[in-house]
């Protein structure tokens, strides 16, 4: 753990109750990982590195698997089309390099020598088995929406595959890149989720449901080969005993599976290192804006002033996270942050709800009701936010539910206000018509606060097909400009990736999708 100053401990002291009940949970938590900790080591397999996630696959077609699990396990043995960059833009993968002819065509040219793992070739026809099969029905998944606009796919020869589509759509090649949908063989149905045969640089080994998954490196593979022999992925849902198998040595590595204050404990073990860099995971509140209360602008934006973000960035994630300014993280090639700031100012607060009509009666002026789940950071961010919320003489009841509870009301949209986050689904700008376009009010969409202003709406179907990405910036920066000003959402903050690992882990780098990409590279001392 950091060493604190005498003057960290001076404004401790003096710090608002609710920050001591944060303090508070942060000295339990280590507490029982410092309890945990005195077990003895166990020695490591010098072949296997051995990763901790914290459920299951549902799913390992990727096709079909949608969990961060899937997704993200379905990417180290299957290519995509596409991959990403650190900036979050499009490069080439299977595909080596393509054209636009016209906005409603994209031909895409296959890498060459490319197998599968059972040693057959990989060829335009698997690509366009591994779309139609959606497209057709034959493979039932949501998926099948992120192709909407695909009229029908051709493959002329081997190395060649062509997109026509119904009409104008620039995500299309964002929804072809990295843990989108990897290439399946041809003919492939749903008896690939139990045995997935891609052309990544691991192939699946074994699968025990609750229990664990198996890699090992394709040593045929045709692009940079794994360094790692195998993986073996093992399944840990109490986050304190996660703490306990890597300080064990049981465990070589854990990536945004521990609370903060379970790393900043980690930190002090010698045979342990923390690796931390920017992620795009997104905290945010959203508001339903048919509520009385809530249609008011003002309203909104006076709660943007009331709330204080800097001392549950401190205490609750104990600075492993970054004040968030747009649903777009700052990494993305569409963010713009030149928006209205609402720093915090209780004062301009009380004065804005005044002049919205709601003058303070014996220090209250009305009651909101905040939708909360049982997650522990969730539940400690409500009372902070009552706090505070109570300063401008806002009573905020807070109403918690088991996740499934919570999740359907919130698409529903029976709540006033709600917090949650965007888990890679804001990497794109796409998400601004799902999230705040008219047309996606449930069940068509996720705009839960049903948000309506005609100027985002033509501006999102603008940019969505729009080819030129200079000019889709520009709409883009337009729309992150409106939605600052009306706040249907207010952003939080931003997560970091944290990854925990063993020092006998080398060569790992993180990008802000948090994915296993670093597996790829990644190498174990002898």
């Amino acid at each position: 753990m950091r060493e604190e100053t005498s003057d960290h401990l001076r404004r401790a002291c003096t710090a608002p109750a609710w920050s001591v009940v944060l303090r508070a949970s942060a000295i339990l938590a280590i507490t029982l990982v410092a309890i945990c900790l005195s077990s003895c080591s166990s020695q490591p397999d010098p072949n296997t590195l051995v990763m901790i996630i914290e459920s299951s696959p549902t799913n390992l077609d990727p096709r079909v698997g949608l969990d961060a699990q899937s997704e993200r396990i379905d990417d180290l043995i299957f290519d995509d089309l596409l991959t990403r960059d650190a900036h979050l833009n499009v490069q080439p993968g299977l595909a080596q390099r393509w054209e636009i002819p016209d906005p409603r065509t994209y031909v895409f040219h296959l890498q060459h020598g490319v197998k599968f793992h059972d040693g057959h070739p990989l060829t335009s026809r698997d690509v366009k088995w591994t779309f139609d099969s959606l497209l057709q029905g034959k493979i039932r998944s949501t998926k099948s929406a992120a192709y909407r606009f695909v009229d029908r796919i051709d493959a002329p020869d081997d190395y060649t595959v062509i997109f026509r589509l119904k009409e104008p759509f620039a995500t299309l090649l964002w929804n072809l890149s990295d843990g989108a949908i990897g290439v399946v063989p041809y003919g492939s149905g749903d008896e690939i989720s139990r045995h997935p045969i891609g052309s990544g640089p691991f192939r699946f080994v074994s699968a025990e449901q609750d229990k664990e998954v198996i890699i090992e490196r394709n040593d045929e593979y045709w692009g940079e080969k794994a360094r790692l022999k195998r993986v073996r992925f093992i399944v840990v849902p109490d986050t304190t005993t996660r703490a306990l198998e890597l300080r064990k040595g049981s465990a070589d590595i854990a990536i945004n599976a521990l609370t903060p204050d379970m790393v900043l404990a980690l930190e002090r073990d010698p045979n342990l290192e923390v690796l931390r860099a920017p992620g795009t995971v997104l905290s945010y509140m959203a508001f339903n804006l048919r509520d009385p209360i809530l249609k008011d602008v003002r309203v909104r934006q006076a709660l943007a002033y009331a709330i204080d973000r800097r001392p549950m960035l401190q205490y609750l994630w104990r600075g492993f996270a970054r004040p968030a300014e747009s649903i777009l993280p700052p990494e993305s090639w569409a963010y713009h942050g030149d928006v209205p700031h609402y720093d915090h100012n209780p004062e301009r607060a009380r004065q804005v709800l005044e002049q919205a009509g709601h003058p303070a009666v014996n220090g209250m002026r009305f009651h909101l009701t905040m939708e909360s789940s049982t997650e522990e950071s969730t539940r400690l961010m409500a009372a902070v936010l009552q706090q505070q919320l109570r300063e401008v003489g806002i009573a905020l009841d807070i109403r918690t539910f088991e996740f499934a509870t919570f999740f359907s009301d919130v698409t529903r949209g029976a709540f006033q206000f709600y917090s949650l986050r965007w888990i890679g689904g804001n990497e794109d700008p796409d998400i601004f018509e799902y999230v705040f376009h008219s047309a996606k009010f449930p069940p068509h969409g996720a705009n839960r606060g049903y948000y309506a202003n005609p100027r985002v709406d033509a501006l999102i179907d603008q940019a969505r097909s729009e080819l030129d990405q200079n000019t889709r910036k520009q709409l883009y920066a337009e729309i992150q400009r409106i939605l600052a000003e009306e706040l249907p959402y207010i952003n939080l903050w931003y997560q970091d990736n944290v990854l925990v690992h063993s020092k006998r882990v080398r060569n790992l780098t993180l990008n802000p999708s948090g994915n296993y990409d670093f597996l790829k590279a990644a190498e174990l001392s002898p």
